[in-house]
């Protein structure tokens, strides 16, 4: 069969019959990571507090606007009410939409200050105006997250989420929302310092839906960032009251926690079982049916980091009903979702032959060879893997079922793309095809079928292409299935030129 670069660098780029369907499937994972899930910009980092909040301890400052250094200087009085001037002054400064000074007011060593004034509880307008400086200032860069940390914020932030003054709260939640979504560092401080228990506890009152929002936002923070993925024991909080949230009505309640799931399943099959072990598999499924994309999208990249998991964590997900619903999500007008949907297919096809057959029943094919046909070309190459994995995975029967589907004339058409490993994990398709065939005494009507769809005068121009590994694949598909002669002499001078390039037959 086709040659490859070396053994141990080809199994990392496609999957064999034969071997561990999971294997496989974290070998699909490791060649194809550009998609994807370490893709998560959909879902803001990072919030500045930009607007007026409606509570009784924003007071319209009067006169005319401070100066930085009347600020410095007001925020260091000893007057409360001065001092709240100055601060609210500072706060509106890093809440103008554009470009605020956040790093000028780090450089004016405001951040010592500030964090102070988060303990004047006698003072609770002074917290909450303290708490939005802060909160906005983490919203910046990584250094200005920093400053916020490294000036000593977390803690009294933290103790501030029990405060009886509600504006507040919410500040303190948003202030910490900030400064774990900066990265696995700085989140695993805030859960060291023991906000999980507090912010649990609020989701769980009777608070406004608009705190619900920034509290579920902060927990999705706490979930995100890997090297290293969130603690076990925070995990295991959080995830009881994630569980109960996924039945909330509000869709950004609804969407938050979806990511917070999400990112608790891009990773180890251990943390995916802790997550399908909380039974959130068919209410995630229903959510993939939302018509509001903000639902839609984390749901289905959840459903889909749990398919990378173990066979019966799969299993699981199409007992759900996942396969019910991707069909549609193929055909969905936003190439995003498709994408998405064609890349969770691609991991159900990894799996074994029972799985693949479930993905036939379910009526995937028409519309996965539509998208080979008609698909944006990223959509296109998720489509690719899906075929690559069915037909190294699939019984002989099944690969009968997918020719039948019409795969072959999209696959065809595609060989003439500038992607080098598309082009040869499609020629690996081919060869799949036609060694099937072979087995049910079907390869002279198959290779007329790629002769008649153009086939072969593609794959014949590929021998001259100039990356060696198409050119020797494509020559040994000519040269086993469409040479008059049995000659492969050519063949085997290239390889004995080549010494890095090891044959490897698929079984």
């Amino acid at each position: 069969m086709p040659i490859l670069e070396a053994p141990e660098e080809r199994l990392r780029k496609f999957k064999y019959r034969g071997k561990d369907a999971s294997v496989r499937r974290q070998q699909r994972l490791a060649v194809s990571l550009e998609l994807r899930k370490a893709k998560k910009d959909e879902q803001a980092l990072k919030r500045r507090n930009i607007t007026t909040a409606s509570d009784p301890f924003v007071q319209q400052t009067k006169g005319a606007k401070l100066t930085l250094q009347e600020i410095i200087h007001g925020v260091n009085a000893s007057d409360p009410e001065q001092c709240f001037q100055a601060t609210q002054a500072a706060r509106k400064m890093l809440s103008q939409e554009r470009n605020p000074p956040l790093k000028l007011m780090v450089e004016a060593g405001l951040i010592p200050r500030l964090v102070q004034l988060l303990r004047s509880s006698l003072h609770p307008c002074l917290q909450f105006e303290a708490a939005w400086a802060l909160t906005n200032i983490a919203s910046g860069a990584s250094e200005l997250t920093r400053a916020v940390v490294e000036g000593g914020a977390i803690q009294p932030l933290v103790e501030l989420l029990a405060s009886s003054h509600m504006s507040v709260c919410e500040q303190a939640v948003w202030a910490l929302g900030n400064i774990a979504g900066d990265g696995a560092e700085f989140r695993d401080i805030v859960i060291s310092s023991n906000a999980i228990p507090h912010l649990l506890a609020l989701a769980s009152s009777n608070v406004p839906v608009t705190f619900l929002r920034n509290i579920v936002w902060t927990l999705s923070n706490l979930c995100r960032n890997k090297n290293p993925c969130p603690c076990d024991n925070a995990v295991k909080q959080m995830l009881p009251v994630l569980s109960h949230l996924l039945q909330h009505r509000d869709s950004e309640v609804l969407s938050d926690t979806c990511w917070a799931l999400s990112y608790l399943t891009d990773g180890c099959d251990e943390r995916i079982g802790q997550v399908v072990d909380m039974g959130v598999l068919p209410r995630l499924v229903e959510l993939m049916t939302s018509s509001e994309l903000n639902v839609l999208t984390p749901s289905l990249r959840t459903v889909g980091n749990i398919v990378t998991g173990t066979d019966p964590q799969t299993q699981l997900a199409i007992d759900a009903g996942l396969l019910s619903v991707l069909p549609h999500l193929l055909l969905h007008p936003r190439s995003s979702i498709q994408k998405e949907a064609a890349w969770a297919l691609s991991n159900v096809a990894a799996g074994p032959h029972q799985h693949i057959q479930q993905l036939i029943a379910c009526g995937a094919l028409p519309p996965l060879v539509a998208l080979l046909k008609n698909g944006e070309f990223k959509v296109q190459k998720e489509a690719v893997w899906t075929v690559a994995n069915f037909t190294t995975g699939g019984t002989v029967d099944q690969l009968v079922q997918l020719v039948q589907a019409g795969v072959l004339e999209p696959l065809i058409n595609l060989l003439d793309i500038q992607d080098t490993k598309m082009v040869i994990i499609i020629l690996d398709v081919i060869f799949f095809i036609l060694q099937a065939a072979e087995k049910i005494s079907q390869k002279e009507n198959m290779c007329l079928l790629i002769e008649g769809l153009g086939g072969i005068d593609k794959i014949e121009a590929l021998q001259l292409h100039e990356n060696r590994q198409v050119a020797l694949t494509a020559l040994s598909i000519i040269e086993r299935y469409f040479s008059e002669e049995e000659d492969a002499g050519t063949l085997s001078a290239l390889l004995q030129d080549h010494e890095c390039l090891t044959p490897l037959t698929k079984t």
